[in-house]
């Protein structure tokens, strides 16, 4: 049986938090971005994406949110990495189903780009995923699982003026440079603690196929 492609977008916001220093080898170095050696040989990362608005076909996808967190052993380009997803518990299964196969990159789209860097799928969880966006902070809880607070790194001249990097993400073409106020994820036998580490966060517009 031949699966239907849907036709979806999705805009809204996204963080992510990683245990490189800022700024993130990854992004920016002279081997270019996810060429360098991450600076403790490895990679933990997670990203969170709240939608505003979105549909996958004739399925609404307004207000939800959904996470990946992400374990590569070396530089990134090299892959192998573990994957672990979490999708919004308010969502409806169709809904479910939808943010699955956005984020997992099977409805093509940006996310379609990273699956051959995939090499263990950890599933998804179905978890109630708490977002927030306040001025230069973005923050996501899931009990148990994750609390993240991230805020912008102070400019220059203008303290307040936000950091932008530009073509540097291979997901996002514009990135206000941030780092971790509380990181915290434990899951899969993983712990991490991002704090006082990279982050970034940016509006996003995806849509496929």
């Amino acid at each position: 049986m031949t699966s239907v492609a849907h036709r979806w977008e999705i805009s809204g916001e996204y963080f992510e938090n990683c245990n490189c220093n800022v700024v993130c080898p990854c992004e920016v170095s002279p081997q270019g971005p996810m060429q360098a050696r991450p600076d403790q040989g490895f990679c933990n990362v997670y990203l969170v994406f709240h939608i505003d608005r979105g549909r996958y076909g004739e399925v609404d996808l307004a207000g939800l949110n959904a996470m990946l967190a992400i374990h590569a052993p070396g530089p990134m380009v090299e892959g192998n990495w573990a994957v672990a997803a979490y999708l919004d518990a308010r969502a409806s299964a169709e809904q479910q189903e939808a943010l699955g196969a956005i984020f997992s990159g099977a409805a093509g789209g940006p996310a379609a780009a990273l699956g051959p860097l995939v090499g263990s799928n950890l599933g998804a969880r179905i978890v109630p995923i708490e977002y927030r966006s306040e001025g230069k902070k973005r923050s996501a809880r899931i009990g148990g699982i994750l609390e993240s607070v991230v805020q912008a790194v102070p400019g220059l001249p203008d303290p307040e003026a936000e950091v932008v990097k530009h073509n540097a993400h291979p997901l996002f073409s514009e990135v206000v440079q941030a780092y971790g106020v509380v990181s915290r994820y434990t899951d899969h036998g993983m712990q991490w603690d991002n704090t006082g580490k990279c982050a970034d966060y940016a509006p996003f517009r995806w849509a496929g196929p």
